[in-house]
């Protein structure tokens, strides 16, 4: 069978499931599964991975679910994380954050954009593979991974490196529009103590502020967000810097502080590394504030947190940028597939905000793209909604991508 016509098979199988899609989706929504409490719907979609007869199911120790369609020699990852943020200020949402509601062709909730709904259809999407008997180069491992909100990769970076799974592609469900996305800005945290001597508050010259330093710290933070430059591809943008937080401390509230901490979060655009960020801290600091740059305390934390199986899991808070050519095959392979669902090229673009990917692409150089429903500004806002128009094309997509894959023999 040529590609259009398996294109145009499962365009309709995706359509027929449209209303499961959406069902998927809402039940998703109404189980709550903030970073680490994703027990219940992780063994929500195991159950229903197995219902639906995926190949093989299972739940790693991190927590994360690997569902398994096909057992070809090369391994393609399609990966959704199922944990949400909290739902902030619930009288700015019109409905129940966690209702799951079904209306006017959108699914209302809590994550229902970021990010069930690319799991919702990743699961239609296996089971259409599973319906077409699909037997071709590929084993797929659908991916519903845990702490992505948390420390965004670091599920991936157990997958890969304690349990071995090394995909040789990857997608991403991340919303998109329904865009094709080959690349983002990789980000980091840093943390500055600066350090000042305490005098009474009646007399303030006989000490030294460190308020006043983090002062004038922060602004010489401001001017180095204006001089970061974009990448020379002029594709991902230019890297950032903000200061996220300022906590100054004293012996009292009548004494000069003597402590200072200022948290940083730094995009990174292509080029930029960890290295490069650390000593641009440093320098202006410094410079700010009259000292060696060396001595400037500028420090990458870490992350760790027990999940919800109880594995303890850590990593330093650096995500690398990551982005995959326009010319690869699995770029060409997600224009070819989308073309053959709807008749037209997909919109080719990046995300403003971080993924998984920054593990799979960014720290292990694997090839990766972005499909997924709803819109990137439904990421953590008030009454999030996706589309369910969009949950049938990206389950279309996904299922076409990998006969895609076979046809070109990428």
């Amino acid at each position: 069978m040529s590609l259009e016509a398996i294109t145009k098979d499962i365009r309709a199988r995706a359509e027929a499931y449209r209303d499961e899609t959406a069902k998927i989706l809402s039940e998703m929504v109404k189980i709550k599964s903030y970073s680490s409490k994703e027990k219940e719907v992780c063994e929500h979609i195991a159950a229903l991975c197995e219902k639906l007869g995926f190949d093989e199911v299972k739940i790693d120790p991190l927590g994360s679910v690997l569902a398994r369609v096909g057992n070809g020699k090369r391994i393609m990852a399609i990966d959704a994380h199922i944990d949400t943020v909290e739902t902030g200020d619930v009288s700015q949402w019109n409905k129940d954050p966690f209702s799951g509601d079904i209306e006017d062709g959108l699914v209302h909730g809590r994550g229902s954009t970021d990010q069930k709904g690319g799991a919702a259809s990743m699961v239609t999407a296996g089971k259409i593979l599973k319906d077409m008997d699909y037997d071709g180069d590929w084993t797929i491992w659908f991916t519903f991974t845990v702490m992505e909100e948390d420390c965004d990769g670091m599920c991936w970076k157990y997958l890969i490196e304690e349990e071995g799974l090394v995909p040789d592609m990857v997608v991403s469900t991340e919303p998109t529009s329904c865009n094709l996305y080959r690349g983002h800005r990789g980000r980091m945290e840093m943390e500055v103590t600066l350090k000042g001597v305490s005098a009474h508050g009646s007399a303030p010259e006989r000490g030294d502020s460190a308020a006043y330093k983090a002062a004038r710290a922060a602004l010489a933070m401001e001017e180095l967000n204006a001089e970061l430059q974009p990448d020379d591809e002029k594709f991902l943008g230019k890297g950032t810097i903000v200061v996220s937080q300022i906590d100054v401390k004293g012996p009292s509230q009548c004494a000069v502080p003597d402590q200072a901490r200022l948290y940083l979060d730094r995009r990174l655009t292509w080029g930029e590394d960890a290295a490069l960020a650390i000593g641009q801290v440093k320098d202006k600091i410094g410079k700010a504030l009259g000292m060696d740059p060396k001595d400037v305390d500028c420090v990458m934390p870490d992350y760790a947190k027990t999940g919800w199986k109880g594995t303890e899991y850590s990593q330093e808070l650096y995500f690398p940028t990551w982005k995959t050519n326009a010319d690869h095959p699995l770029v060409k392979a997600g224009v070819a597939g989308y073309t053959g669902l709807y008749g037209k090229a997909p919109v080719v673009d990046k995300w403003t905000f971080s993924t998984n990917l920054v593990s799979v692409s960014g720290r292990h150089s694997i090839p990766g793209i972005g499909f997924g429903p709803g819109d990137e500004d439904q990421a953590h806002a008030p009454n999030e909604v996706n589309r369910v128009d969009d949950l049938v094309i990206c389950s279309a997509f996904y299922a076409s991508l990998i006969y895609a894959l076979d046809e070109a023999k990428a």
